[in-house]
């Protein structure tokens, strides 16, 4: 699954940079970083955008909060009609209440771990979840370096998804170009977060299926 990330779009022009990426083989899930400016060094959006999001495109809505206390804020995310809504482990005060409470109110639950996070400590609190988002470069700004030495985490949910240990999607965010998808994809990605290989494009919609057609070729050898 490809999920272009809007962190990288024309936000005076956000609901044609949407359109920009729909189609037969377009994006699969529409990334929505949410940052507060606390847990990152950086402000975005939050839930009104979000909302007119939601009512602008029916592409699944994939919202990573980087944000401080979601286990207050991030229900509302979920009962706005969000596919899935992402938080981060290192700011979740009980995650595996929240995943529950986030399902509860209609969404998909994701976990997400920055890059310095390890994976071990929280096999346990991932069965509670859908999605684990594995961050390729430090939160808070797009078009950072791929950080490589996260696939090994990669690769250790992979396994276990395979074994039937945990049920989840395996997603990774930053970084992701033509350069990269295809080692995050051989060390066991399922989706794809792009932004700046996206829409800094001259056709997102075109870039979105570039990148597809490298992790199928992959997946075909």
């Amino acid at each position: 699954m490809i999920a272009p990330s809007i962190l990288s779009a024309d936000f005076a022009r956000l609901a044609e940079e949407v359109t920009a990426v729909q189609g037969k083989r377009g994006a699969d899930w529409l990334h929505v970083d949410v940052m507060d400016a606390h847990f990152v060094p950086n402000l975005t959006l939050g839930l009104p955008v979000v909302r007119s999001l939601l009512a602008a495109t029916g592409i699944p809505v994939d919202c990573h909060l980087m944000i401080e206390n979601p286990d207050r804020w991030a229900i509302g995310y979920a009962e706005a009609g969000s596919y899935n809504v992402t938080v981060h482990v290192e700011a979740a005060e009980d995650p595996v209440m929240l995943a529950k409470n986030l399902r509860a109110a209609g969404a998909k639950a994701g976990l997400a771990i920055k890059p310095g996070t390890p994976l071990e400590p929280y096999l346990d609190v991932l069965k509670h979840y859908d999605t684990l988002l594995v961050m390729s470069v430090e939160p808070g700004f797009g078009g950072q370096k791929f950080i490589a030495d996260v696939l090994g985490k990669v690769r250790r949910a992979r396994t276990l998804v395979d074994a039937g240990h945990l049920n989840l999607v395996v997603e990774i965010d930053g970084g992701i170009n033509a350069d990269t998808i295809e080692q995050a994809a051989e060390a066991g990605v399922d989706c794809f977060v792009a932004g700046s290989a996206v829409y800094a494009a001259a056709d997102p919609a075109q870039a979105v299926e570039g990148l597809r057609r490298q992790v199928e070729a992959l997946a075909a050898r």
